[in-house]
């Protein structure tokens, strides 16, 4: 049986290396389909299922935003789709505007941008252009696994670098210690900062979660990594999972203050869209005995719902149980010694276009 593009069985099953069960038919389609049984099923589905790379030819690389609640307007994301497999992540929906599924198409059907420091050139130079920090990693993972061959990220830090031009970065790899040459020193002139997303420190978990990301002992020695070098670091215990990880908050902290963590943040799980019917499937097959009460209390977080997606309450929640994970993160942070919540201010005021064929660039 083919769905969405993958074959899969009529058994909502886990795959090994994979973190959703199924391949949900995006919103935007118009019909929706499911498996079931009907007895005509012959063959067993493939234990693994392999990993395609297409090219994503756009013509613009710097996307913009005005959310409210999100601490940046431009965003460079160097691939759709991501091969962690993080049930969890926000961005799945996104690949049902491609006309694919949120589900397992989202970590094995990906799209790169191998012109993205081209492109980003360009739109850097253009006369109109003001420099505000650039965030990446803001929907997908710049560092996700196909990087290591692809180098799409370290050819726009290049350009970043050359440019003077002020990035902050998210990820859940360690493959970002690869860069530390040019994020040292960029760092080192306040233009660069990096957190590093910690869901749990328990691997087993991690490893059905976040199939293909790196293991949270990995991630922690990332924060160490970047720290020595000099790096602003943060650890960003995403997404906070209540009964399931909000146990972990206080320790994930410590671990990543005791690396060299500076700051540190919290986000509520998201389940927008199709990711509510996704994460639920996961907690069915992973931790059945779990998946009411971890739905019940986002519920209660939520107004009743599973999700509310009103800015300023969709990273925290709402209700006590959202106020006393609050608390617990004010608390914790105290007793770690972070720094300040707010964002690092990073530098725009170096920002100057390196000069075309030996001739200088008067325009800035």
């Amino acid at each position: 049986m083919q769905i969405g593009g993958v074959s899969q069985s009529t058994e909502k099953i886990p795959r090994k290396g994979r973190g959703a069960a199924t391949n949900r038919t995006g919103r935007f389609e118009p019909q929706s389909r499911d498996a079931f049984e009907d007895g005509w099923w012959q063959e067993d589905p493939p234990d693994r299922i392999a990993t395609s790379l297409s090219i994503d030819a756009t013509r613009t690389i710097i996307a913009r935003n005005d959310s409210p609640d999100v601490g940046f307007d431009q965003s460079i994301n160097p691939y759709r789709g991501c091969e962690h497999g993080c049930i969890y992540c926000f961005a799945r929906p996104s690949h049902a505007y491609l006309g694919l599924s949120p589900g397992l198409d989202f970590e094995t059907r990906l799209f790169c941008k191998p012109d993205a420091a081209k492109l980003l050139d360009a739109e850097l130079r253009h006369p109109k252009y003001r420099c505000r920090v650039i965030a990446m990693g803001t929907n997908t993972d710049p560092y996700q696994p196909v990087e290591r061959t692809q180098r799409i990220m370290r050819s726009i830090l290049e350009v970043l670098n050359a440019f003077n031009h002020p990035i902050s970065i998210v990820t859940k790899s360690a493959l970002v210690v690869r860069d530390l040459d040019i994020l040292g020193p960029m760092a080192a002139k306040g233009l660069a900062n990096v957190g590093i997303s910690v869901t749990t420190l328990d691997a087993e978990l991690a490893r059905k979660m976040e199939p293909r990301a790196a293991t949270p002992a990995r991630r922690v020695a990332a924060i160490k990594a970047l720290a020595q070098a000099g790096v602003p670091t943060a650890v960003m215990v995403a997404p906070v999972i209540p009964g399931l990880t909000d146990h972990e908050l206080e320790r994930i902290m410590e671990a990543a203050r005791e690396a060299g963590a500076h700051r540190a943040a919290y986000v509520l799980l998201r389940m927008p869209h199709e990711i509510k019917h996704l994460f639920e499937e996961w907690l069915r097959a992973h931790a059945p005995l779990k998946a009411e009460h971890v739905m019940s209390l986002m519920r209660q977080m939520h107004g009743g719902r599973a999700y509310d997606s009103t800015f300023g309450h969709r990273q925290r929640g709402s209700g006590p149980y959202a106020q006393l994970l609050a608390r617990r993160f004010e608390v914790a942070c105290q007793r770690a010694g972070f720094e300040g919540r707010d964002a690092l201010e990073l530098d725009t005021t170096q920002f100057r276009p390196p000069a075309l064929g030996g001739q200088l660039d008067l325009t800035f």
